[in-house]
């Protein structure tokens, strides 16, 4: 991507070979020098020794901007020289997998609670298809290249990147419960986290589990969902639950290989749940905002899949895997607008149908596709 956008100004460069980061390592500033700005550097997290010498470069001539564009397939805030040494000089982008509306072509689509909102005219076509696009996945290559094979892809990733790259974050001694544990959170994908619970039933401490859980959110494997309270300090505290930031890895690690058995098994409400989650923080990070996306659950069991905190309101959405919304499917949002008052605008019941339509005061059943 940055090839394509920048290529014309900047050279590339790949840290990745051997014979490269070892150029870098030994001799940063000769390198620096051979590959000089502007200039792309793929694959940062191979040669950290490099970036005091950026800084250097950088603060030479503050009011030159873009100089550098440094590429990483980990978060590199994650990487103490970055921290140390970039601190106050980068702009970070986090690019997540495909949203549906880059997929779709809709890139500035807004959302349905958002000004100049437009229903898609195509919903039928979407939806037809729509199971089957969930379950491959939204990573680029498998999006654009439908003759790739899903499940051989998908486990390369999982053997290349979580296996190796969240290792090397995290230092996982076994691997074989590692695997496990992405399997066990894959299978509890939508519900309540409790990390005793599992870490029990694979046989590991729950202090290991709770750093596994750590570096897969950071980075950006799952989605750490907290329950909302107007109490920020009680978010914090209380049960979170867990999704996957990709439907393709999530069905990859339950063994789903099927769009039916997808749609009619166990999982599929947490899938459509993973949808909808993802399509909204997929979203407000492209744009470069931060999610203020949360789940609200009472102590008496009625719950609302998500809410989204926007400029100090709150936007309750239900999530339903039956196509035929029925007003029953608003009870929670009612309540929630009833507790919240003020603060709650209109909410939204989301199913994979074709039907738009109201399902009583505040509350409008919507079509996935419109989303």
């Amino acid at each position: 991507m940055l090839k394509h956008c920048f290529g014309k100004r900047c050279r590339y460069v790949s840290l990745e070979p051997p014979d490269i980061r070892a150029a870098a390592a030994q001799d940063p500033r000769g390198f620096l020098d051979m590959y000089a700005a502007p200039v792309i550097l793929d694959e940062v997290q191979y040669a950290p020794e490099l970036l005091p010498y950026i800084k250097e470069r950088i603060d030479a001539d503050r009011h030159k901007y873009g100089q550098y564009l440094l590429t990483g397939s980990q978060n590199l805030m994650l990487m103490e020289k970055i921290t140390e040494s970039l601190a106050g000089r980068t702009a970070i982008l986090r690019l997540f997998p495909l949203s549906r509306r880059e997929l779709d072509g809709r890139i500035q689509s807004p959302f349905p609670w958002e000004s100049n909102y437009s229903a898609p005219k195509n919903l039928k076509s979407v939806m037809a298809k729509l199971w089957q696009d969930l379950i491959r996945g939204s990573y680029p290559e498998l999006a654009t290249q439908p003759e790739r094979n899903m499940s051989l892809w998908h486990g390369s990733y999982v053997q290349t990147y979580l296996e190796r790259d969240v290792r090397t974050l995290r230092q996982v001694g076994d691997l074989t419960q590692f695997q496990n544990f992405l399997r066990g959170l894959a299978a509890r994908s939508g519900q309540l986290l409790n990390l005793t619970d599992l870490s029990r039933d694979l046989g590991i401490a729950v202090n290991t589990a709770k750093a596994w859980l750590s570096v897969l959110e950071a980075s950006y494997q799952v989605i750490v969902l907290r329950p909302y309270f107007a109490n920020v300090g009680k978010r914090l505290v209380k049960t979170p639950k867990i999704y996957f930031m990709d439907i393709g890895t999530l069905c990859y690690l339950s063994g789903l290989k099927d769009p039916e058995h997808a749609v009619s098994g166990p999982m599929g409400g947490a899938i459509m749940e993973t949808a909808v989650l993802t399509e909204i923080v997929k979203t407000f990070t492209h744009r470069g905002l931060e999610p203020q996306v949360y789940f609200w659950r009472t102590t008496a069991g009625t719950e609302v899949d998500i809410v989204i905190e926007s400029n100090g309101m709150l936007i309750p959405i239900e999530v339903k895997l039956s196509s035929t919304p029925r007003p029953a499917m608003a009870s929670s949002i009612k309540t929630f607008m009833k507790d919240m008052g003020d603060k709650a605008l209109p909410g939204y019941v989301v199913h994979p149908g074709s039907t738009r339509l109201p399902l009583g005061q505040g509350v409008e059943a919507l079509p996935f596709a419109s989303l």
